[in-house]
């Protein structure tokens, strides 16, 4: 028997590998640069693990969570394979224990967070216990393009140069952009030995519902599935512990777990979710990736994940056993709506956030899908050519479809001639044919498309461009505040050249959500989320709140009224001279989209004060008479400071004009009657 398979079943009790584990070990154990995309349950840990014990040398892994790093010591442990952690979770005597197991050169995988690469002693320790290999479990966090993404991890590259030591990746989850920057960023683009494994886990029930008393709908998941252990992920803390409670009123066992609770109260969490059965967690994303339980029977989504690659990351942690497992999924608008405003208030780049809404588009495809979810999520990760699956809500009842070709035909040319400037409520007023102050304004109630939809009403629109996202037809666009533009995929469509089938359930059903009262309108909406970007950028820059930049009223001001000109923005509240000065123009520049022009000190004092407007006329009055009236005198001119003066203090002669600081009598004669005509206009 080969060494490999002798430690797999001396130490960790397997008699074969799973499917793939072996191809990846030997590639580990010879010391190959590695990057292996392996489901959730398929293994990855033993990947890293048994390598280590066929390797001469310390194997450092670099996990992105305390309670990951201490299940796998802990597992390790009772193998009887020394390993240990250094984490800020370590007591004392812990951490002590680890140094002492190094120095004496027992330690065989040594655990530790990417943040302490930040530590100025950690490459020399590295170097001194001899490492011969780094794994990095979790992979994904290295890329802004992951669901995950953590900026220490961006120092693993430095760390595998500066050892000159084999590297291997691992993650679940990642598409062909993300993998494609973990090699840029782990291994300067030298393509490792890359395996990727399938995706599909057939034993996981796939399903969702568009929210209809979504409290009542987890509590009837749940409750039907009574003492088996689930965890159901919110999108806030709030709701967390809103839910935890009302579960616990039925009668289930359920406690709430989020970022903001005390880290003791988190492990507490963790520690009963291992030994108790049938506990129900009830989480924020914070809870999860750090939680090696293999009987998870269910995965609830109270609200829409933020991408299908956090999506399958947390379905993933269900079933990890083999046995069967089911999930639910609940959206709605208003989760679309705070996912969109999560990306437009991101600091990424506009590219990479008009990525991240091809990436939601893709999540609504799936909650929308007219056929097999597994298909499409398969799909998504680039496998093709899958059976339909006949375990997920779809291949059980299959939707009832229609023609919707021509409504989205309608939709697309909405959007089209309007310019790709608008949202989704501009756009329904005008196929509803609604003549608001909007629509007249631009003329858009003179467009053919002007009431061509009314056989809709606007709950029936929404859904039809909630389906035609989730084609990615149609995506926001950052730099335009989030207005719809066409992707190259609309262009068929619109052109009569491809026909397109919706689910009559959700168009026909379209039902009326109450939603709480948006901040704006949603047109403006997106301009918001812009401005909140930008203030969040400078408040991080200066390490202050946001609220010191501006706060919440004068961005909803600026997004309302959209000011064009310093003077216009001194009309908004909570803007002075000092924020004018610091601020106007960067916040003026995010309104208008290109870069405003610049404005003399001097006049920026004047900004929104009466004597603003008089000094724009005194100045192109003196521009006209630098060479005289005639044109043929001697070149003179006034200062910027001279021109704010006369504004401020408006001479009555020229006696008085010729008194102001550099004046004199002979500008004052030639531009003073002028000056005193303008002033006394401007009185």
């Amino acid at each position: 028997m080969q060494r490999d398979h002798e430690l797999l079943k001396s130490v960790f009790g397997f008699d074969t590998f799973l499917p793939g584990q072996a191809e990846i070990v030997a590639a580990v154990t010879e010391g190959k640069n590695t990057l292996a995309i392996m489901p959730t349950g398929a293994g990855k840990s033993l990947c890293f693990q048994l390598p280590a014990l066929m390797r001469d040398g310390v194997t450092v892994v670099i996990s992105p969570l305390i309670a990951l790093m201490r299940d796998q010591v802990r597992a390790l442990k009772a193998a009887g394979v020394e390993a240990g952690a250094l984490t800020s979770g370590n007591t004392e005597e812990e951490t002590d224990e680890v140094f002492r197991a190094l120095d004496t050169g027992r330690l065989r995988l040594l655990y530790m967070a990417p943040e302490r690469l930040a530590s100025g002693g950690t490459l020399n320790l590295l170097r001194r216990i001899g490492t011969s290999m780094i794994a990095v479990d979790e992979a994904h966090c290295v890329s802004q393009w992951g669901h995950d993404f953590r900026p220490d991890y961006l120092r693993l590259g430095d760390l595998r140069r500066a050892l000159d030591v084999p590297l291997a990746a691992f993650t679940a989850t990642a598409d062909e952009e993300t993998r494609v920057e973990i090699v840029e960023k782990l291994f300067d683009n030298q393509p490792p030995s890359i395996f990727l494994h399938g995706f599909d886990r057939p034993n996981i029930r796939l399903a969702f519902a568009v929210k209809d008393g979504p409290r009542g709908q987890i509590l009837d998941f749940a409750t039907a599935r009574r003492d088996q252990a689930g965890i159901i992920y919110c999108g806030t803390r709030a709701k967390t512990e809103t839910l935890a409670n009302a579960l616990t009123a039925e009668g289930l066992s359920a406690v709430a777990y989020h970022a903001g609770l005390e880290p003791q109260m988190r492990r507490e969490v963790e520690r009963r979710f291992q030994q108790e059965d049938g506990l129900i967690v009830v989480a924020t994303v914070a809870f999860g990736m750090g939680v090696d339980k293999p009987d998870i029977r269910w995965v609830a989504h109270a609200d829409l994940p933020k991408s299908i690659e956090a999506y399958y990351q947390e379905i993933g942690r269900a079933g990890r056993d083999g046995a069967p497992a089911e999930t639910l999924t609940l959206y709605g608008a208003d989760d679309i709506r705070l996912r969109r405003t999560q990306i437009d208030e991101g600091l990424a780049p506009p590219e990479r956030r008009l990525a991240d809404h091809g990436r939601l588009n893709a999540l609504l495809g799936l909650a929308e899908a007219r056929s097999c979810r597994r298909q499409i999520l398969l799909g998504y990760f680039g496998e093709n050519g899958a059976e339909p699956c006949n375990n997920c809500d779809l291949c059980e009842t299959p939707p009832e479809l229609f023609d919707g070709t021509v409504a989205v035909m309608k939709a697309l040319s909405a959007v089209l001639r309007t310019g790709e400037y608008f949202g989704t409520g501009h756009l329904i007023d005008v196929l509803t044919g609604k003549a608001t102050e909007k629509v007249k304004t631009r003329g858009h109630d003179e467009l053919p498309t002007f009431g061509v939809g009314q056989d809709y009403d606007r709950r029936q629109w929404q859904a039809v461009f909630r389906q035609i996202m989730g084609l990615d037809l149609l995506r926001p666009d950052p730099s335009r505040f989030g207005a719809l533009r066409l992707t190259q995929s609309a262009h068929p469509v619109l052109r009569g050249e491809t026909g397109i089938e919706l689910r009559i359930d959700s168009v026909k059903k379209a039902k009326f959500s109450p939603r709480v009262k948006a901040m704006v309108s949603d047109e403006d909406a997106p301009l918001l989320s812009a401005l909140k970007a930008k203030r969040r950028a400078l408040a991080e820059a200066q390490r202050v709140p946001a609220y010191v930049v501006f706060p919440d009223r004068t961005l909803i001001e600026l997004a309302e009224k959209r000011p064009v000109t310093l003077d216009e923005m001194m009309g908004i509240s909570g803007i002075g001279a000092k924020k004018l000065e610091r601020y106007g123009n960067v916040f003026l520049e995010i309104i208008a989209g290109a870069p405003s022009p610049e404005m003399h000190p001097a006049r920026r004092k004047l900004a929104g004060q009466a004597a603003g407007a008089v000094f724009d006329r005194l100045e192109a009055a003196q521009a006209d008479l630098t060479r005289g009236a005639d044109g043929c005198g001697k070149y003179m001119s006034c200062t910027t400071t001279t021109l704010r003066n006369i504004s401020k203090h408006r001479p009555r002669d020229l006696d008085a004009m010729a008194r102001i600081p550099g004046m004199g009598a002979q500008k004052s004669e030639r531009f003073g009657p002028v000056f005193l005509e303008i002033l006394q206009e401007e009185s």
